[in-house]
């Protein structure tokens, strides 16, 4: 088992949408998150990406000096990035940070957002385009020189003159939830990301890519995006649940959910379907497996589930996905340094890690 945390460069916080102790986007706090993570001894980081966030490549990059082991999970968006640029930045990344670079390759989201970087291609079509763009990038890390036509994207002649560290390129993490998204997974992806969702279901999905994978060839690895809220007794884990939620109100998560019906990625559409009802506050309605709570989806895009409870039953719980065939748990909490802490110390001790 792996695990992994995270790195909030959209912001951080105690309490969900309000600015009750909010802590803004500065390189020192996001260096004291990474060097926590280091000294605690998580696998890695990952890193969002997105219009509110800071640029994932140069903070990850800043942070190489500041820390000895961690891994970073970096986004690539194509479509934004193109292919022979892209792969050039991720092997001078690899060798400059003495390989710690991971590929998180994102083609969904919020079609507003594309659209703002000049991306304007249907939800298909933009995974079409990725299968292109993961072709062209693999070739280009293994060291070919690589001339394509296709129907997105065409390059002459390109070639990468310095390579990775890793053989035969850093680990490439994918995560698409729809029929397109399974299958560019299926053909490409080292690592399949899935978010937070009941064991049964999270089962399903990855019987999908693994069959998918066996027809090209391949196996895949597999991950998961939870948050955790991990206290020494499960009434003090709930009564933080609550207290992270407590400032919300009708009208913030009627906008929060009118912005989700924007997005055409059915990972985001998975995430709102767990709840009945998309008002509801209570843990009642919110707990949609047993110590699995989407309260952070009320207002919070992508990841929007939370395993709570005390360590030894969050710990069991892991191990349930564990047993799927999960073996990479990118974890975070808010707000992310002292939740770092406190997972190192009540979690991490009670899982069975690499």
């Amino acid at each position: 088992m792996q695990v992994f945390w995270f790195l909030p460069t959209h912001g951080d916080g105690r309490v969900l949408t309000s600015s009750l102790g909010d802590r803004p986007i500065t390189f020192g706090y996001l260096r004291q998150v990474a060097q926590a993570a280091d000294e605690l001894g998580y696998d890695g980081v990952l890193l969002p990406t997105g219009s509110i966030c800071e640029d994932a490549w140069i903070t990850a990059a800043t942070l190489i000096p500041e820390t000895r082991r961690l891994r970073y999970l970096v986004a690539v968006r194509p479509g934004i990035s193109p292919p022979t640029a892209t792969a050039r930045m991720a092997a001078t990344f690899d060798r400059l940070s003495g390989g710690r670079l991971l590929i998180n390759v994102v083609t969904g989201g919020d079609p507003r957002q594309l659209a703002g970087d000049g991306l304007f291609l249907s939800h298909d079509a933009r995974y079409a385009m990725t299968d292109e763009f993961l072709g062209l990038w693999r070739r280009l890390l293994c060291g070919e020189r690589v001339s394509f036509e296709g129907q997105y994207l065409h390059v002459e002649g390109a070639q990468l003159h310095l390579g990775p560290i890793q053989q035969p390129y850093p680990p490439i993490y994918f995560g698409g939830s729809s029929e397109a998204g399974r299958e560019v997974a299926a053909r490409h992806a080292d690592m399949y990301l899935t978010w937070g969702e009941p064991p049964a279901d999270v089962a399903a999905k990855l019987g999908d890519v693994a069959r998918r994978a066996a027809c090209h060839g391949r196996t895949v690895r597999f991950g998961i995006r939870l948050h955790v809220i991990v206290r020494e007794t499960e009434a003090e884990a709930w009564a933080a649940a609550e207290s992270l939620i407590a400032e919300l109100d009708d009208a913030a998560i009627a906008r929060a959910q009118a912005n989700f019906a924007h997005y055409d990625s059915e990972g985001q559409r998975r995430q709102v379907a767990l709840r009945a009802d998309l008002h509801a506050r209570s843990r009642q309605a919110l707990e949609v497996a047993p110590n699995l709570w989407a309260g952070i989806g009320l207002v919070r895009h992508s990841a929007g589930t939370a395993l709570v409870g005390d360590a030894a039953t969050v710990a069991a719980r892991l191990e349930e996905y564990a047993a799927l065939g999960i073996d990479t748990f990118i974890l975070s909490g808010y707000p992310h340094l002292e939740e770092a802490y406190r997972v190192a110390e009540l979690l991490l001790p009670r899982l069975a890690r690499a």
